[in-house]
């Protein structure tokens, strides 16, 4: 019987383990802990797996004994004529397993989609910011009318770039280090189609709240935003928000002018 420990079968089985516990594994420990489960995206699943096999090759390559016995077996495969039916097997499992994947890939998915989702759900009229209750309806950014705006938005500066440039990027863009591993990427704030659109009390309920607050018209977990009010303060989510509207040149919508939407949508 041939050893289980030898160098190339525990290569082989650390890269399954990873994969599993990243694919599978993961997306459950969630609502063991009494969290909504959440998918991991394909690119961070490669983005692991690339990581975890650069190890296993340091860790083959260590020394050249074990590097030798962790050759051994391919060479053998490629080489040997006594391995000649397993060589022929992998020839053609091999381009029949890839030409899945690629058909997988390419074929287009015409089933419906499970449910509707708004790209900007309706906040609720009120919400418990730190266990204090807070009206969103006509709320305006109260740091606007106090102290100096670009106090505010220095402030509002350093919380972005301590938080969240590394989604949402450098240029505001949804563009940041992490950003393409998430689908739906991060919001692009220079596009007139967010913020701009948004008043400013729906941008702070949006960032307090995060991913999770998502009501059910925004899910299922389109959002990987934490719940931010965990880790900043009402002033410094006001003031990053007046950093967003000044950095992108927008201003933000009214009360006024999202009530007049409201009544023409009625008429």
């Amino acid at each position: 019987m041939p050893a289980l420990n030898t160098p190339f079968r525990m290569a082989l089985a650390i890269l399954v383990g990873a994969y599993v516990l990243i694919d599978f594994g993961i997306p459950y420990l969630p609502p063991l802990l009494g969290f909504d489960s959440a998918p991991v995206p394909n690119t961070v699943v490669l983005q692991y797996l690339i990581t975890v096999g650069v190890g296993v090759l340091l860790w083959v390559s260590d020394n050249e004994e074990r590097w030798g016995e962790f050759k051994k077996p391919i060479h053998e495969v490629l080489v040997l004529p006594e391995r000649r039916i397993a060589r022929n097997a992998l020839l053609v499992i091999a381009p029949l397993f890839v030409a899945f994947i690629a058909f997988g890939r390419a074929t287009p998915d015409v089933s419906a989609p499970p449910s509707f989702r708004a790209i900007h759900p309706a906040p609720p009229p009120n919400i418990s910011f730190r266990g204090e209750a807070m009206e969103l309806t006509g709320l305006e950014n109260p740091l606007r009318s106090q102290g100096s705006l670009e106090v505010h938005y220095e402030d509002g500066k350093r919380v972005y770039y301590q938080n969240c440039v590394a989604c949402h990027g450098d240029a505001l863009t949804g563009l940041g280090q992490y950003g393409h591993a998430f689908n739906p990427a991060p919001l692009n704030f220079q596009d007139v189609g967010t913020i701009a659109m948004l008043t400013e009390s729906f941008v702070f309920w949006r960032i307090a709240k995060g991913g999770q607050g998502l009501p059910n018209e925004g899910t299922p977990w389109n959002s990987a935003m934490p719940a931010w009010e965990d880790f900043l303060t009402a002033d410094e989510i006001w003031s990053v928000i007046i950093f967003l509207y000044e950095q992108t040149g927008h201003s933000p919508r009214t009360w006024e002018e999202a009530e007049e939407v409201t009544e023409g949508v009625e008429q």
